[in-house]
């Protein structure tokens, strides 16, 4: 980006009753839809009268299966190592001016609001698009803005251009395009069962979605 904020750029992925499913970034490039994996279909409704307020999953969708690196350089396995455990995860960059940071900031606000408890069974996990720029030691920095009084574990990961599109493939999440800054805005939250069964996109009442989901995603 060298130095500069470009505008931001929503992309509508899929609708279904209004709601979609957005890349976002800082490019003004055009998305290339045939680079990009399936998105999960987004309903915007509460799941089977679930109590959810995050925009509904459907079908439901099971906690994915890949490995990177987290930020001691250790592999990282999402699926083994968060199985049982409510977590959110996101897929942006450092350098992001905008979406990235405020989502951030959202879940931290989220985890505030919920029980300490519950915040020491959560992960964040935080899966970086730049390949190229967002080395470990970069990434732990970063997260460390957002990490402040929540007992929740945050995990940062890394890994090659090929191993980070495996990752969004596997969590159905659209491929970053653009060295990784244009990138979806989703926040998937995986719940005690394995699965999820909402998302969420920036807005101003993220956070306070995310704070009533994730005692349900807990009890799941």
């Amino acid at each position: 980006m060298s130095g500069m904020v470009r505008p931001v750029r929503l992309a509508v992925l899929s609708a279904f009753v209004a709601c979609a499913a957005v890349l976002s970034g800082c490019s003004s490039s055009q998305t290339n839809s045939s680079n990009s994996a399936a998105p999960s279909q987004l309903n915007g409704q509460p799941q089977g009268g679930s109590g959810f307020h995050g925009v509904g999953l459907v079908p439901p969708q099971p906690r994915p299966s890949f490995t990177l690196s987290d930020t001691t350089g250790k592999t990282f396995a999402f699926g083994t190592r968060t199985a049982g455990h409510p977590t959110l995860v996101f897929f942006g960059y450092t350098n992001c001016p905008d979406v990235c940071p405020t989502t951030m900031a959202d879940i931290h606000t989220a985890l505030k609001a919920v029980p300490a408890a519950l915040q020491r069974r959560t992960y964040v996990v935080f899966v970086s698009t730049d390949v190229k720029h967002d080395t470990a030691a970069v990434i732990n920095k970063w997260l460390s803005n957002f990490t402040d009084g929540v007992g929740a574990t945050f995990v940062g990961l890394r890994g090659t251009q090929a191993q980070i599109d495996a990752a969004q493939a596997a969590a159905h999440i659209a491929l970053a395009e653009d060295d990784g800054q244009t990138h979806s805005a989703q926040v998937l939250l995986f719940g005690a069962d394995d699965y999820a069964r909402v998302t969420f996109l920036q807005s101003t009442n993220e956070a306070e979605l995310m704070a009533h989901d994730l005692p349900l995603a807990a009890k799941a």
